[in-house]
């Protein structure tokens, strides 16, 4: 095993030692405040939200695709009512509403 001499001088030495001692503290200041309660609760609560926000606007996307699809159902290109698929969907609605109303009054006599 070879012998590493060692050249620098007693003030390099004490230096070097006070450089790593301060590097060492501000190592464990850091570590210190990653491992703080309210740093991990901090850390936890962005995340949550962080995939709220993203889970969020995938349903966004979602729920305007669906709405763009069925809007296309009942709108032609030109933005103008398709009236052949309006006007048998509200003479459904207006049934509907009429059986509910009707139902109402023979629940109430």
């Amino acid at each position: 095993m070879a012998e590493t001499s060692d050249t620098r001088t007693p003030a390099q030495i004490e230096a070097d030692i006070k450089r790593r001692r301060e590097m060492l503290a501000e190592t464990l200041d850091e570590i210190g405040v990653r491992v703080h309660p309210r740093t991990i609760v901090g850390d936890a609560r962005a995340k949550v939200a962080s995939n709220i926000d993203h889970t969020l606007g995938r349903a966004y996307v979602g729920v305007n695709r669906a709405v763009s699809d069925v809007k296309a159902q009942f709108v032609d290109e030109e933005g103008a009512p398709r009236l052949e698929r309006v006007v048998p969907v509200a003479l459904v609605v207006v049934g509907l509403v009429g059986l509910l109303a009707l139902g109402t009054r023979r629940r109430k006599g």
